[in-house]
């Protein structure tokens, strides 16, 4: 039971697969706080470089539109014309700065989470309004976590207002006694001050609140080890049905082999355990190649279909097991074995002239000269082996 509770348990990162279907479905990690602190870091950037010359441009813009004749205060159109272009001169004026946010807020999710565009999130969900599900949501730990956000955000904006205008009252009180235009800029510079002191307090909440929106993420998209097999078998199919795959794929190739077997030129046998047919080329070039070999019962079968095909067979049990052990299907035999092989070939076709021709019965060839090294039941080759697995 324990073994099947911890497999029922969110305890494994989220697959790569998991992430991209989330992805896919608009989910990705998002940090509210991180996005308004830039925002509002690079409105401050904005006006302390760009504010002393929008504030010209307005002073001007103020000082024209104040600035008319007596007769042109009676004419409608003249005023109309008058604020069509006041109406302008606000919008380049502050044009520099909405072109600075907007960039700001393109680039902020790049952040956290990166640009994202999912149609899905689009579609409508009837499951939204599910009172039930809404009320769930309301009592949540996430709503709980946005509330205390919302309350500290509140606190630290509140106090570092008050500290920032705290102190600089008495400079307040003063600006009634300045001239109108050094006054004018000594107030917008206590605010630029202001307005940067509460947004450098926000990077505090910003810095707390990325790196726990990244941690939530995964933490929700954690999967159980069951998620994780069940995902395996449907990306890599079911291991059953693979096994099964390889199984006919093994019965092809068997088979495949087996039509081979009545074109070999000889079948090689040890006599009963290991059995191998060899094919040489008719127009002589390249070496002799396997075309079929086996051991035991697939033995037992090559030397029986061989047999029923009229295929010479000779027994010679180190080449058998040397060109079993270091051969695939359809390969060349290995060159330290040409002598041997050789041997055999020049065997079989001169029986196959004297069965044709007749003359004299050529000799079977008796001792086949094959290296210690290449047979594995050669004492010298087992001495070889274990001292490499010694190694």
């Amino acid at each position: 039971m324990a073994a099947e509770d911890s497999d029922l348990e969110r305890t494994e990162p989220a697959s790569s697969q998991r992430l991209e279907k989330a992805r896919e479905e608009g989910d990705v990690p998002r940090s509210r706080e991180l996005a308004t602190c830039t925002i509002l870091m690079a409105s401050v950037a904005g006006f302390w470089m760009l504010g002393e010359n929008m504030m010209h441009r307005l002073n001007r813009m103020l000082s024209a539109g104040l600035s008319f004749k007596r007769d042109d205060a009676y004419d409608p159109n003249v005023l109309f014309a008058h604020l069509g272009a006041n109406s302008l001169e606000v919008l380049l004026a502050f044009a520099p700065i909405a072109a600075l946010l907007m960039v700001v807020a393109l680039a902020s999710p790049l952040l956290i989470g990166g640009w994202l565009f999912s149609g899905k999130a689009l579609m409508p969900n009837f499951g939204r309004l599910n009172p039930l599900s809404g009320l769930t949501n309301i009592i949540s730990t996430r709503s709980l976590i946005e509330l205390f956000k919302a309350i500290a955000k509140t606190i630290l904006v509140g106090l570092i207002a008050w500290t920032v205008i705290r102190g600089q009252l008495p400079a307040v009180l003063d600006l009634v006694l300045e001239p109108l235009t050094s006054g004018s800029a000594h107030m917008g510079h206590m605010l630029l001050v202001t307005f940067a002191s509460i947004a450098a307090g926000l990077v505090a909440i910003a810095a707390i609140d990325a790196p726990y929106q990244i941690w939530q993420y995964a933490n929700k998209l954690k999967m159980t080890r069951e998620e994780l097999r069940q995902e395996a078998k449907e990306s890599d199919g079911n291991p059953e049905i693979k096994a099964k795959i390889r199984q006919q794929q093994r019965e092809m190739a068997r088979r495949r082999m087996m039509s081979e077997i009545p074109n070999a030129d000889v079948v090689v046998t040890n006599p009963t355990h290991f059995a191998v047919a060899l094919k040489y080329a008719a127009n002589g070039k390249g070496a002799p190649k396997v075309v079929a070999k086996g051991v035991d019962v697939l033995a037992a079968r090559i030397r029986e279909i061989a047999q029923e095909n009229n295929v010479p067979m000779l027994e010679a049990p180190p080449l058998a097991r040397a060109l079993y052990t270091h051969t695939e299907l359809g390969d060349e035999i290995p060159e330290s074995l040409y002598t041997a092989v050789a041997e055999i070939l020049a065997y079989v076709f001169q029986l196959k002239t004297y069965r044709s021709n007749g003359g004299s019965r050529p000799k079977l060839p008796t001792e086949i000269d094959v290296p210690a090294q290449l047979d594995p039941f050669n004492p010298v080759a087992i001495a070889a082996f274990e001292a490499r697995m010694g190694a």
